[in-house]
This record gives C-alpha cells, structure tokens and sequence, in this order.
C-alpha cells in the first residue's frame, strides 16, 4: 500500500498473503486521506520483494506511486528507446515508472508525463497512480483488465471517491458503483471531486477486457460489462449440458471458481447437484504456483475428497479450465482414489490453445496442454472417464457477448502485437 498525509508518501509492501503483511499494527502506522493498494502472484522470474507493488519514484515532490495490472507487450522496445541497459528493470510496472519519473525529472507535471509515456504503450494496463492529493486511474485503449468508479456517501452528498479492479471491493467498504471506467480514459479523485479525460481513442470498436476475468479471475460477486460474473459462469454449465449428455450420479464443482458452472449444469442436465471437494480456504491459486511440481503438490493441500459423497458414483465435475493439465490430472487421480466409479469431465471454457501476453503468466505455447495434444490424448493425460470443452460460440453466448472481450488465448485472435511480432519486426522480445 501507499499513502499521502499531505507531506509524503509512504510505501509499506511485503510477500505474504494481505492479512500477514497488513495488521492491525502497521495499518495505524499509515496516514492520510489518499492511498493506494495492489496485490500480485508471481510471475516467471519475480518472485521477489522488489518485484511487489506499489512502485515507488521520487520524482516531483513528493514523489508517486503507481499500480498496475497486466502486462506489456513492448517493453525491451520502450527500454531501448529511453537507453535504459537491460536488466536495469524488475519488470514492466517498473519500467512504466521510470519513464514516467523521466519526464518528471524533465520538468512535466506528472498528468503530462501520462498524456506523453502512456500513447508509447502497447498490451494491458489498469493503472492507479498516487501523487499529492489526487489518485489518477487508468484503463489501457482495448480495456484488457477492469477498473471501476466507486462513491462513498450519496449523489448529492459525496464523501469519497474510490477506484477498483473489481466492483466487491466496492461492497466491503460501503461505497456504491458509478461505472466502469472506460478504455483509454484516464479519471482523477481529488478533495474537490472526480475528472475524467479521454487519455487515449479506444483501440477496438468494442471493449477487449479479459474473457478470462469471466470464466476464472473476477470473483463471481463482480459485475463486469453489466454482467454478474456468477450468473455468467451457471449459464456456462447449462450451455456445457446441453452440448452432450452422459449418465451419471452426480454433478459437482472444482470449488470455488467450477462451482457455478456445476449448477448450471446440474440444473439443466437434472442429474443430482453436490459436493465432492472441500477447499482449504488458506491455500492460493494453484494454477500460478511458480512450477509444475509444486501446482502438483499444492492440490493435495489445496482440495480434499468428500469420499461418502463420491464412492462408488459416477461422477460429473466441472471445472474452469485446464491450462498446464498438471492440476486437474492430480484431482482426477485423487476423486479415483477416493472411490469414484467414473470421472467425466466438463470445462467451461475452450481449449487454452495460445500463451496469453496481457496478463495471464502463460508465455510458452508449449507448456498448454491443449497446444500440443488432441482432445483424446488429453483426456487420456488426464486419466477422466470423458472429456468435454464448451465451444467458444457457447461461452459467448453465456456471457451475453459477441466480439467483445479479448479471447486470444482460446482462438489466437491477438488484439496487439505480441512479443514474438515484435521481434519479428526488430523491436527484440
């Protein structure tokens, strides 16, 4: 997190899960009516206390501070042109904080200095970006990741401002949502109120936010492009049921994220809903463990099996996704050794075919198990009964889209140019 009292900015950030590094004690330690906080998962490399956020630069008085979520496609492009050596930067956010210091440093107000860098830009970014007295958020031109607008108070008596990725942050602390902000727009909270600037065009005709932040990502409480991300995720499992049927006993969720999806089909397929896996709420994601080995063995400690509810069944589960197959070869082994009859196996997205640059750590196309292998080789990889994807005309239909939403990588539709492009044209990679 960082704060401004109105003299200076503080920046307090640690590894760790939110409620180990922010107790009671370090909270009271941070002051001021402006502040701004950021979590990440590590990513291939970064795994590291200087790799945390926010980014801190001293540039101006008193400096600032800065958020981002996603990925930049061009950044040793960006690095080369502002003769910055290689490996000077820890990673992306870093690197948009030096340019923007630079120009700082140069004499440009900070709000210059993101109407200048911000254009040289290409890939995802939602920025928050935290000077004396004013908070700026950001959302890149194709509007890749979310960001939202919140009020404390009401309409005609505001008592605060707040910007978010997601609209429960909104909820928790009893603000109430005013819109999303808008791809390429730029919107500043000051003591006096909220400004809106059109920083950049929007990119695309249509918004390219992350179907991802549908089927995986967004907490399903969220809304995102007027959708309930909860609602979106069952009319992924109904669709998923009407795609093919198979007999069984039971339907159920690889909690949390499958969970929807397994009532919506359960509902439509009117085969038994239930509960098969009990969540360990004090493990993360294991899909963004660092390597194969440990996602591997952090579903053991991350998922434990229901077995009076599943022996001798024959089973239905649905799940979010299969990127790497690492995972969801270790569960179907584990609902196996439990006593499951049979393990038929239902995903509520396509094929994650193509690395994703924008924000997803997924760089290397041979690391996908759906890239390198056909429907039966990863059903037999994975050791389930049957296997089933739904189609991307079904996801889209669930969600209630038809060209928004970047989907790249279940169709290797690139919105921008990649890394690999780039290079391809001599920017490096």
């Amino acid at each position: 997190m960082a704060t401004y009292d109105g003299e200076s900015i503080t920046v307090v950030k640690d590894n760790g899960l939110v409620f180990s590094v922010f107790d009671e004690r370090t909270l009271m330690t941070l002051r001021g009516a402006f502040a701004i906080g950021h979590t990440r998962y590590s990513t291939s490399g970064s795994a590291n206390w200087t790799a945390a956020q926010p980014v801190y630069r001293e540039a101006g008085s008193p400096g600032f501070a800065l958020g981002h979520n996603g990925n930049l496609t061009n950044t040793d492009v960006l690095a080369a042109e502002a003769g910055i050596l290689p490996g000077m930067m820890l990673s992306d956010s870093d690197l948009v904080a030096e340019l923007l210091s630079m120009k700082v440093d140069a004499g440009a107000t900070l709000t210059d200095a993101l109407t200048r860098v911000l254009p040289t830009l290409e890939g995802a970014y939602s920025l928050v970006v935290l000077e004396a007295n004013a908070i700026h958020g950001i959302r890149d031109p194709f509007g890749f990741r979310p960001l939202c607008l919140g009020r404390l108070g009401t309409e005609d008596a505001p008592e605060g401002w707040v910007i978010a990725s997601e609209t429960p942050a909104l909820d928790v602390m009893g603000a109430s949502f005013v819109r999303e902000v808008l791809p390429g727009e730029m919107v500043t909270l000051t003591e006096t109120g909220v400004t809106s600037m059109q920083l950049l065009p929007p990119a695309a005709p249509v918004e390219k936010l992350c179907i991802f932040e549908f089927v995986y990502f967004a907490r399903p409480d969220s809304y995102l492009m007027g959708h309930q991300v909860h609602t979106a995720r069952r009319r992924m499992g109904e669709r998923l049921a009407s795609q093919s049927r198979v007999e069984a006993d039971l339907v159920m969720g690889v909690p949390d994220s499958g969970i929807p999806a397994a009532e919506g089909y359960a509902a439509a397929s009117g085969i038994e809903f239930g509960f098969g896996l009990v969540k360990n709420r004090y493990i993360g994601r294991t899909f963004i463990a660092p390597d194969q080995a440990a996602r591997a063995t952090a579903v053991r400690r991350k998922l434990n099996p229901l077995r009076e509810n599943i022996q001798g069944k024959r089973l239905i589960v649905v799940d979010d996704s299969i990127v790497r197959g690492t995972t969801t070869r270790a569960l179907v082994a584990m609902l196996r050794d439990a006593g499951a009859a049979e393990v038929h196996l239902r995903i509520s997205s396509p094929p994650f075919m193509w690395p994703c640059y924008y924000g997803i750590d997924t760089p290397n196309r041979n690391e996908l198990l759906a890239a390198t292998r056909t429907l039966d080789e990863v059903r037999d990889y994975i050791g389930c009964d049957s296997l089933e994807y739904i189609t991307i005309e079904n996801l889209r239909a669930a969600i209630e889209i038809d060209d928004e939403c970047c989907d790249a990588c279940l169709t290797g539709n690139y919105p921008t140019s990649t890394p690999v492009t780039i290079a391809a044209r001599g920017g490096g990679q």
